[in-house]
């Protein structure tokens, strides 16, 4: 069955393969992210009855607008996927800006704030829904030198996603999903020598877009992890 589901981050790395498989896989998605050309390049090549737009998912009346205009149009979202995501340039913690670090956290922990402040309550109108946070296993089980505010964005996401999840009625879900590690932008910031010994994004989201698709009630509250 055809789902409608709302993407952060859907120009490139996980965000745009997931995008792009579910569109072909017969699914409508209302899509966002920062970068203007990119957006108007999908826009121009899956049109209606998807819907793309360029969002800081930072800024919450910009959140505020595009979810006013998304909901308007196609109602409630079956799926919310909170992907966008920023990654500092590794280095020790007391040598990153306050500016960098409160982009990384605005994009990181806010956005997904947002995204659910101005879409979760018509889900939540219909008892239905599961939203999808991403994690990271620095988010988790682990962190690592030089990442600091990544691995606390990415903590915080996990314990944010944990409260929300209780706080939901019957008949919904919200889980953390830990996409494993992939060869993209972010993991070659990371990891510039290493990133090509992983999946390629349009690899991963063979086995991620149908994992996402059976989430249900039922994983409510859980860490997830797929790749």
């Amino acid at each position: 069955m055809s789902k409608l589901i709302v993407i952060t981050g859907v120009t490139r790395g996980l965000g745009r393969a997931l995008t792009e498989h579910l569109i072909n896989s017969g699914h409508t998605i209302i899509g966002c992210a920062r970068n203007t050309a990119a957006i108007d390049e999908l826009g121009g090549r899956f049109g209606a009855p998807h819907l793309f737009q360029t969002v800081d998912v930072a800024d919450d009346d910009a959140v505020k607008n595009f979810a006013r205009h998304a909901l308007e149009s196609y109602g409630a979202p079956d799926l919310l996927v909170n992907n966008a995501a920023l990654i500092n340039q590794p280095k020790p913690l007391w040598t990153i800006s306050a500016a960098e670090f409160d982009a990384l956290v605005g994009v990181n922990i806010s956005g997904n704030a947002n995204l659910i402040r101005h879409f979760v309550p018509a889900m939540i109108a219909r008892k239905r829904g599961v939203i999808v946070n991403f994690s990271s296993a620095w988010g988790r089980n682990r962190t690592d030198a030089n990442l600091a505010p990544y691995c606390a964005s990415k903590w915080a996401v996990e314990g944010l996603t944990q409260a929300l999840a209780q706080e939901l009625p019957a008949g919904m879900a919200a889980v953390t999903l830990n996409p494993t590690d992939t060869d993209t932008d972010m993991l070659r910031t990371c990891w510039p020598a290493d990133a090509n010994a992983f999946p390629i994004p349009a690899e991963w989201v063979l086995s991620a877009a149908p994992f996402i698709l059976k989430l249900s009630a039922k994983d409510n509250g859980k860490s997830l992890t797929v790749g």
